[in-house]
């Protein structure tokens, strides 16, 4: 299974494993071995929010630390970017925390219906003829 995601989505099979590996200890997967293991997620995919996966690979220290690195930076003493991250801040962490692996996989469906029915349009297109 691994492999075969990994090859899909064009990244090491290594790499992909460490992740899974890190999202089953983090309680988002289950994972099984032997010739028919492999991984499953946990609990329904309406219930993982995409903050609870940055959470698990990431953490969450680089949304609550200054975007330019400053260690006192804050609404009293801000960089001079402050006012902007924190803004930005915001709607990525409530993004990321109202939105789930099911919202994503029906967006993923949608985009897919979508761009089908597109090309079966352009499909249906007579061809244009060249004037000469």
């Amino acid at each position: 299974m691994v492999k075969n995601v990994a090859e899909e989505e064009g990244i090491p099979a290594h790499f992909l494993a460490k992740i899974l590996q890190q999202l089953a200890r983090k309680g988002l997967l289950r994972s099984s071995k032997g010739p028919t293991g492999g991984f499953a997620l946990k609990v329904d995919a309406s219930e993982i929010r995409l903050l609870d996966i940055v959470e698990a690979l990431d953490g969450l220290a680089p949304y609550q630390q200054c975007a330019v690195g400053l260690s006192e930076c804050n609404d009293e003493m801000p960089c001079g970017v402050h006012d902007t991250w924190k803004n930005l801040r915001s709607r990525i962490m409530d993004y990321l925390g109202r939105n789930t692996i099911a919202d994503l996989a029906k967006a993923l469906e949608q985009k897919k219906k979508t761009l089908a029915v597109g090309k079966k349009i352009k499909a249906k297109r007579p061809a244009a003829t060249k004037r000469v």
